[in-house]
């Protein structure tokens, strides 16, 4: 039997005069978008921090527009720092290549503690506690857009994307029974364990936390490094409605940023205040200790043998205003320097925060020594002459 090869069907066709047709490659169209090729052995560990106290419900805010093609949201979210809890504005980030998606980090009761879950960049949207983060972010996957062949494209019934520079649009009805702009019915819990979220990923949301994931782009690091040095954006200040919600772009916070609307439902569960005989919790920053004002009543110790004089006082608490504010302008440039790096290290700020903290208190316990007794000369004792 003669053995038939390949190259033998190929020349005995050709020699009969057929053309035989390449491999069937389907419909003519665009190519598929590549995918995304990771380092070698490389998987994103998201990083998680612990704090003993809830964090206040998610603020109702409008979406910035989206400032050009390619953007994608990412929503504003809680975090911890010293000073309690801080507001990350919700803003429009570049991904770090076509066909990934943001999963945004949430917070979980677990334990008597509240745990945060750092977010991160994958080909799909995994797991983030069914929180309702709004514009898209629902609770359950993103429905504010979807990439389609190498570009994403916008829903413009949940984004806000101006159709006239954005052409890359479609318009589909989301139901979402917890819609973002009913700020009367909403329970905007911020953390797994209170209501209307979910303890259990689904079987879409399992899987996707198996995929490789990419950390947070520089941008948005620099974007959280930057809000944590705004204080209006702490939770102490501003009760749960921060007045910059939103920005157009990372880090950006001044022109095209959108407030928190001053309605809604309360904090859940409140944000916990001192009572009256409880202490605030001691300062973190020279711009957190009261002003000393000139004509301010003597407070110092009933017992001081010596207190000081009215027209001491006066030059006293003068002087104690002019250390107060020399010491918040030094702690603010260095807080703007460290906004300002291409890369924030969280040690880097925690160490600076803490040596902050020691110079605000190490400045109060001053103060409220020499209001009581005067400042001391190099001998030990005070300065000021016995009252007449």
């Amino acid at each position: 039997m003669r053995e038939v090869t390949l190259a033998g069907m190929v020349l005995g066709a050709l020699s009969a005069g057929c053309v035989i047709a390449p491999p069937y490659q389907g419909p003519p169209g665009p190519p598929p978008p590549p995918q995304y090729q990771y380092p070698p052995q490389y998987q994103y560990q998201a990083t998680s921090d612990q704090y003993g106290e809830p964090p206040p419900p998610i603020p109702v805010y409008e979406q910035p527009p989206c400032p050009a093609d390619g953007y994608l949201w990412s929503p504003g979210f809680w975090r911890a720092g010293p000073a309690g809890y801080f507001w990350v504005p919700g803003t429009w980030v570049l991904p770090p290549a076509p066909g990934l998606l943001w999963t945004p980090g949430y917070w979980a009761f677990d334990s008597a503690v509240y745990v945060f879950h750092a977010g991160y960049w994958g080909p799909h949207v995994g797991y983030y506690g069914g929180i309702n983060y709004g514009h898209g972010y629902f609770g359950d996957g993103y429905a504010g857009g979807r990439w389609v062949n190498n570009r994403f494209a916008y829903n413009t019934a949940v984004t806000n994307v101006n159709q006239t520079n954005i052409h890359n649009t479609y318009n589909q009805t989301i139901v979402n029974n917890t819609n973002v702009t009913n700020i009367t019915n909403v329970t905007r819990v911020s953390y797994v364990g209170g209501p209307n979220t979910r303890a259990q990923p689904t079987a879409e949301e399992t899987a996707a936390a198996r995929e490789k994931h990419l950390p947070p782009t520089a941008a948005q690091v620099q974007h959280e490094s930057a809000a944590r040095t705004q204080p209006d954006l702490n939770a102490r200040r501003n009760q749960g409605h921060p007045p910059i919600a939103a920005t157009p772009a990372p880090a950006q916070f001044g022109s095209g940023t959108t407030p928190a609307q001053p309605g809604g439902p309360g904090a859940w569960p409140p944000i916990r205040q001192p009572g009256l005989h409880e202490s605030p919790g001691p300062p973190i920053h020279a711009r957190d200790l009261p002003r000393a004002e000139p004509n301010t009543p003597y407070t110092g110790a009933a017992q001081s043998p010596a207190p000081p004089r009215a027209d001491q006082q006066v030059e006293i608490r003068t002087r104690h205003e002019q250390e107060r504010q020399a010491l918040e302008q030094q702690q603010e440039q260095e807080h703007a320097k460290f906004a300002k790096q291409p890369v924030q290290n969280q040690q880097t700020y925690e160490t600076m925060e803490k040596v902050h903290q020691q110079q605000t208190q190490q400045l109060q316990q001053r103060h409220q020594r020499e209001n009581a007794h005067g400042p001391k000369n190099d001998s030990g004792s005070a300065e000021l002459e016995p009252a007449h």
